[in-house]
């Protein structure tokens, strides 16, 4: 049987491959992303099909139909009720079907193809005023044909509606090939335009035949989602066929171009935060606030928003957005607004004016479809029921009957959503890996629905009802109408061959999920994985697919990093998403067989730059940087590894080697050996090799105090790091005099432990051992047993001098990252760890805790560069903008990943990927800086990395501070002028 399962889909393949110009694949990589969306679903399709243009799609329907197969269309997979999962061919048109094909101002449109993502269609419509109205939190990613599909809302749904509100006329292609303009109208027979005869009598004679239930059947309310908008072909509706089939998820026909409205934004926008003493009296107040015509009415409650900056005094939140012609005309009306709810009882107010005030509460909300998926004490919740809608009035009374039914069954959830439509997100902790736990979710499931319907609401209000809902249509439509919508489907398709199982005639609830394939058990694995209880597979299943790792542009005015390999290729699997994705499968061990040895989980993460960008920048904490690193431990353990791990993934121990011929060693390097050395070590032909320091920043170091002791002051123990110590010593001389000048009195720790944890004296002679490592590089090419090693040699010499509380200084934040995660991670069984990563400290964060008094020099110039990603997404940076700033250093450093990172950019075949990213947003940044901009890079890589591609070299901030105290050393400058 599998054998011939195999022989029809290389049949398939194969006739697809003839029949259509875009890609097509059955290989085990490609089915496995496109395994799941952002739902609690699975479905393993046969195929991937990348369509070019709408002809590729009508003989990819063809080839279908002619093998019996199954289609469906997918966008950016973040619909979160599983209709953007499929058994048969999915058609993935992010790939090309992403043209906006005209826009006019004047008649406020766009024809767009299905593929566009929404933040290119408002950008292009922006230069003109305008924008599409609905904007899900997904809107950097997700596409115009996905919103279509799903009759997507998003925030701004009080002041311009749904997608349906907003469509005009959708161009399709049945499962039988028939193509079909669907408009508002009808012709000479009163039968919708735009139809073949078939479809064209069907639709008429179905709708004639039943106008008292189509009058009837449905609730009055905005955000009515779910089922078939059958209502919208009824003469007083205009017999509007494109808002009819908006929201049909796939089921009826293709999408293969759409004719949307535009509409005008306001020239000035400001948030009006008002603060209540919980939930359900935010969701009271909301629809009292609609009279002041506001363009959005978010709720959030203090477990989902924590500690964030810029909140008045409350246990919830309502966020809302007030539009006028100016600043102050729109300042005005907020303000106006926050008067007439004092009256109604809020806890405080804030008027927030500023566009990165803005943006940064508006991230917290964008990122609740993710950071809902983790509890307050970090177990998981789960999405199912996260969009349910009732009339706003009615949303008070619902959202405490909701929580009561919560407690009924023992479940928790975090409300939060689009409270002006009385439409509630919550991800809830459903147990959905045991049997137990799967019948309360059924059970729930089925008393929500009631529950909704009781307060006349809808089971879907924004993501439509896919696998999740649709089995329960009929308690809120009734058999009657659900009957009409299968019908209906069966006139448009009749084979069912677009997307079975959704809406009409559904899978069951707790069916296809996509935990079940999943083992039951921990695997072993090397890291500790804290935040998941030591199970890989929870750390896994972190990913809910919402894709914030598949922005193909940064945010104007963000830091983020994540995901610079996808953002260089493009690609799904290169994506977090993506090889997260793969991850799944390889544990689930059914499209993807291999286990650890899977090459095709390998390629996917053979361009992760492990840059931990996703590790602050994901919603939900995944951590590709560890996981990649776990992985490959397992995939070569007992194997040949490649050149690369043993050169560059054990570069500490060949620089201590090298360090006495150091010179000998840099004229080698520019002879023709170079070439040879470069191919035997896996390096790529591209890269110069760095110049070895002819002294070590350490041995400076002990020439120096037995010279010269240092005064008194706080001790403090600076890590002398690898690439610090045998690359770039001079970063570590600036951070020695910067440190002395601010009071304070630097150590190095020694190479081995002293009697009873003593500091290194002066006269100390210089040890023969090797140097101390965080064991950045072995980790990083996942040489786990040897990382392990020499962390724990280096918590043997550290411990006793970390004792009295003294911090440990890193420059390099590579390193720092290391021993504040990995360190503790990877020697989870080690109560030493904690302790010793809670003394990690970088430059500006040591000057800030322990000399809160010391003034820097005033530098006043601007600077450009980029925050070492490990900083971003591990220390943070806030101590180091406040030193920035007393120092007159004025400017934002860029987000991203310089593109280097460690041995990444030197590896043989990644010199492309890395010059992409740092092309991203490093590069442009310094080029675009003014003469005099001080270029600023922590991090040895980024410095590296603009020294080859690059004609401004950047500093360590630390070298910058100390030339400006009148020590520089000569030679290397940071600032263009």
């Amino acid at each position: 049987m599998a054998d011939r399962t195999e022989t029809e889909k290389r049949d398939l393949t194969k006739d697809l491959a003839a029949a259509v110009r875009g890609e097509v694949s059955s290989a085990a990589a490609d089915r496995a992303l496109m395994t799941m969306d952002a739902s609690n679903y699975r479905r393993v399709p046969r195929a991937v099909v990348a369509p070019r243009d709408a002809e590729d799609v009508a003989a990819a329907l063809r080839v279908c139909r002619e093998h019996g197969v199954p289609v469906v269309p997918r966008g950016a997979g973040t619909s979160i009720a599983g209709q953007a999962t499929g058994v048969g061919v999915v058609l993935d048109f992010t790939r090309h079907m992403r043209r906006i094909v005209s826009l006019d101002p004047a008649a406020r449109t766009a024809v767009v193809e299905p593929g566009v993502i929404l933040d290119d269609l408002r950008a292009a419509a922006g230069a003109h005023g305008l924008t599409f109205g609905p904007d899900p939190s997904t809107h950097s990613r997700c596409t115009l044909g996905g919103m279509i599909g799903n009759n997507s809302c998003g925030s701004h749904s009080v002041a311009w509606g749904t997608t349906a509100d907003n469509v005009r006329e959708l161009a399709l292609l049945t499962y039988g090939g028939e193509r079909v303009r669907a408009g508002r109208g009808t012709g000479p027979t009163g039968a919708p335009t735009g139809l073949p005869p078939r479809l064209r009598d069907g639709v008429k004679a179905l709708v004639d035949a039943e106008l008292a239930l189509l009058r009837t059947g449905y609730p009055d309310l905005p955000r009515r989602i779910s089922g078939y908008a059958l209502d919208a072909l009824l003469p007083e509706q205009g017999t509007d066929l494109a808002r009819a089939l908006t929201g049909s998820e796939g089921t009826l026909g293709v999408l293969t171009e759409a004719t949307v409205r535009l509409v005008e934004t306001p020239a000035a926008r400001v948030l009006a935060v008002l603060g209540y003493p919980d939930e359900s009296a935010a969701a009271e107040a909301a629809h009292t606030l609609l009279p002041h015509r506001p363009m959005t009415v978010e709720g959030m409650a203090a477990d989902l928003v924590g500690s964030a900056a810029g909140l008045p005094e409350g246990g919830a939140w309502l966020f809302v957005e007030m539009g006028g012609a100016s600043p102050a005309e729109a300042a005005a009306r907020a303000e106006a607004l926050c008067r007439a709810a004092a009256a109604d009882g809020t806890t405080g107010h804030a008027v927030v004016t500023d566009p990165a005030g803005q943006r940064a509460l508006w991230r917290i909300r964008e990122d609740a479809s993710g950071t809902a998926t983790r509890m307050p004490d970090g177990s998981e919740a789960w999405p199912g029921w996260e969009d349910c809608a009732v009339p706003p009035a009615r949303l008070g009374p619902y959202l405490r009957d909701f929580r009561a039914l919560l407690a009924q069954h023992g479940l928790r959830g975090t409300p939060y959503g689009h409270f002006g439509d009385g439409c509630i997100h919550i991800r809830i902790d459903f147990d959905l890996l045991t049997p137990p736990g799967i019948r309360r979710f059924r059970d729930f499931s089925h008393d929500l629905a009631d529950l909704v319907v009781a307060h006349g609401g809808s089971l879907s209000g924004e993501h439509g009802d896919g696998q999740a809902r649709a089995e329960l249509l009929p308690k809120m439509y009734g058999p009657e109408l659900v009957g009409l919508f299968g019908r209906f489907k069966d006139l448009w398709d009749p084979a069912a061959g677009l997307n079975p199982g959704m809406l009409v005639r559904p899978d069951r609830l707790d069916d296809n999920l996509r935990f079940a394939p999943l083992p039951g058990r921990p695997v072993p694995v090397e890291f500790g994985y804290p935040h998941d209880n030591g199970d890989f597979s929870a750390a896994v299943r972190r990913c809910v697919g919402v894709a914030k790792c598949r922005n193909e542009k940064t945010a104007a005015g963000s830091a983020d990093v994540m995901c610079p390999s996808f953002r260089a290729t493009g690609e799904e699997q290169h994506s977090t998403r993506g090889r997260a994705r793969l991850l799944h499968e390889m544990l689930a061990g059914e499209v993807i067989t291999d286990g650890w040895r899977s090459p095709e989980v390998h390629d996917a993460l053979d361009l992760c730059l492990s840059c931990k960008g996703c590790r602050s920048d994901c919603p939900v904490g995944v951590d590709m940087a560890t996981y990649k690193a776990e992985f490959l431990h397992h995939h070569y353990e007992g194997r040949l590894r490649p050149a690369a791990h043993y050169s560059m993934g054990r570069l500490p121990q060949w620089l201590h080697a090298a360090a006495p011929a150091a010179p000998a060693v840099n004229a080698l390097a520019r002879t023709p050996l170079a070439a040879v050395a470069k191919r035997l070590a896996g390096v790529a032909p591209e890269r110069p090799l760095p110049a070895l320091a002819t002294e070590t920043f350490t041995r400076w170091w002990w020439r120096r105090r037995r010279a010269a002791p240092p005064a008194g002051g706080r001790t403090v123990l600076l890590w002398p790091d690898t690439f610090t110590n045998h690359l770039s010593p001079q970063v570590g001389r600036a951070a020695v005099r910067v440190l002395e000048a601010a009071g304070l009195r630097p150590l190095l720790p020694p190479t081995a432990p002293l009697p009873g944890g003593a500091l290194p004296q002066p006269a100390l002679p210089r040890l023969r051992r090797p140097p101390l490592c965080c064991g950045l590089t072995y980790v990083s090419t996942g040489q786990l047993d040897r990382a392990r090693a020499v962390m724990r040699r280096t918590l043997d010499v550290l411990t006793p001098l970390l004792a009295a509380g003294r911090p440990l200084v890193v420059l390099e934040p590579s390193c720092a990252a290391a021993l504040r995660t990995d360190l503790p991670e990877l020697l989870a069984d080690d109560p030493r760890a904690p302790r010793l990563a809670a003394s990690v400290r970088t430059f500006a964060q040591t000057l800030e805790d322990f000399a809160p008094d010391w003034r820097p020099p005033r530098l006043d110039r601007p600077v450009a560069g980029q925050t070492h990603c490990h900083q971003h997404a591990v220390l943070g940076d806030a101590a180091d903008r406040r030193l920035r700033e007393r120092a007159g250093l004025t400017g934002q450093l860029s987000g991203g990943c310089c593109g280097l990172a460690g041995n990444f950019g030197f590896e043989r075949g990644h010199y492309d990927i890395s010059v992409a990213c740092a092309e991203d947003q490093l590069l442009p940044a310094v080029r675009q800086s003014a003469p005099g901009t001080e270029i600023l890079a922590d991090g040895f890589s980024c410095r590296t990395q603009l020294d080859h591609l690059g004609d401004r070299p950047g500093r360590h901030l630390a070298e910058v501070l100390a030339e400006a105290l009148g020590e520089a050393e000569p030679g290397r400058r940071g600032a263009a002028g």
